[in-house]
């Protein structure tokens, strides 16, 4: 009888203990898409919050525990991130970080919800992450550090029309990509606002390669910039196809354009293009994350998701100190109202309607082939003229 007793308090004890040192660490969960097309934008903002976790623990964590990175891959997949949100909010995190495309966050944000766990995108642009599209309702949990759609689309044609001189544009886009819908809308309403004319807009399916058709059709009406809100891959072979087609408008883009694989896929076909992205190698805000991530890894960060996944966790940290908790409902209120908030692109300021940034900026790069690079142009504000 007393053996049992004895074996009963040592149960006891081991099962305090585990859960005094669950308590011991604050649980972050990280959605990410490390396999598949988006993977060099996921494996780099693995890495940048790894270091960004690393440095804070180093610093004395947050509220006096350590934190700890919860990741999964997500597959830039809308079901998957679906799953991933579940048994992320299964084994306790008290925020996420992304997912980082529109469509895998608005399909994530209802379970995060439900689950009063607050998320924090990357870099998802579309404003339906934050809004409830049914109800045009802000999500209560939902936030985010980067610019939105109507911002991006706006920027690409203000630059277009302004910069470039463009006064007759085209669009090819995905018809299957919610980012891509909504930015060749964008697009167009700014442009035609600005006072130019959209003389063509073409639609693909998700994973067609081929849209010398559509570009074809372009080709008569001779545009002078033509439009690709798409990933970089598409971005590449449209290129080519265009170029191949004699077709000799000038090449635009958005961010999803950032990365290398669109010099190595593109060629000189894409040389010259411009693209809307968050922030730029050269942008002095980063300079010092930059250095930091190319001492530790031996490479550039893949532009701009580790920099906004490192603003999302700084979001997060905030929104524990400030609520001197880690309760769901408390985290989201005091991220509610960050302002001027110190993070690594800069200061953060969050609307406490809409979730989203205030005043973030875009910049324009410009593709450089030849030096296989891309190159800073300018910086748009909100309010831009």
């Amino acid at each position: 009888m007393r053996k049992g007793w004895v074996w009963l308090l040592c149960g006891l004890l081991l099962a305090w203990t585990g859960a005094a040192g669950a308590e011991e660490t604050i649980r972050i969960g990280h959605s990410v898409s490390l396999t598949g097309g988006a993977s060099m934008w996921g494996q780099s903002e693995k890495l940048a919050l790894e270091m960004l976790v690393k440095r804070i623990n180093a610093s004395g964590g947050v509220l006096g525990k350590k934190l700890e990175l919860v990741g999964y891959d997500n597959r830039n997949d809308a079901v998957e991130s679906v799953n991933v949100a579940r048994r992320l909010a299964n084994d306790g995190v008290v925020a996420v970080i992304g997912p980082a495309q529109s469509g895998n966050a608005i399909a994530t944000a209802p379970v995060l919800e439900k689950a009063r766990i607050p998320m924090v995108v990357t870099t998802a642009t579309n404003p339906f992450v934050t809004i409830d599209k049914r109800s045009g309702k802000t999500r209560p949990f939902a936030f985010r550090p980067c610019f939105i759609d109507p911002f991006q689309g706006t920027v690409a044609a203000q630059f277009a029309f302004r910069d470039l001189k463009a006064r007759k544009a085209a669009v090819l886009y995905d018809v299957g990509s919610d980012y891509g819908q909504w930015l060749a809308k964008y697009f167009e309403e700014a442009f035609v606002k600005a006072g130019g004319k959209v003389v063509a807009k073409e639609a693909f399916r998700t994973d067609e390669l081929d849209y010398r058709a559509q570009l074809g059709k372009m080709k008569g009406l001779e545009p002078d910039v033509l439009f690709i809100p798409t990933s970089q891959k598409e971005a590449a072979m449209a290129a080519k196809q265009a170029r191949d087609l004699g077709l000799k408008a000038r090449l635009l883009g958005t961010d999803n354009w950032g990365s290398p694989d669109l010099i190595e896929l593109g060629g000189s076909a894409i040389h010259g293009g411009y693209f809307v992205n968050l922030t730029d190698l050269a942008d002095p805000d980063i300079k010092g994350f930059v250095q930091e991530y190319r001492k530790a890894f031996g490479a550039d960060p893949v532009l701009p998701n580790p920099v906004m996944a490192q603003d999302a966790l700084l979001l997060v940290v905030h929104g524990i100190q400030a609520a001197k908790s880690t309760d769901g409902a408390k985290m989201a209120q005091a991220m509610a109202h960050a302002r001027g908030l110190k993070v690594t692109s800069g200061v953060l300021t969050i609307d406490p309607v809409t979730h989203d940034p205030l005043d973030k900026p875009a910049v324009i790069q410009k593709v450089d082939t030849q030096a296989k690079s891309f190159v800073f142009v300018k910086k748009f504000h909100p309010g831009t003229k």
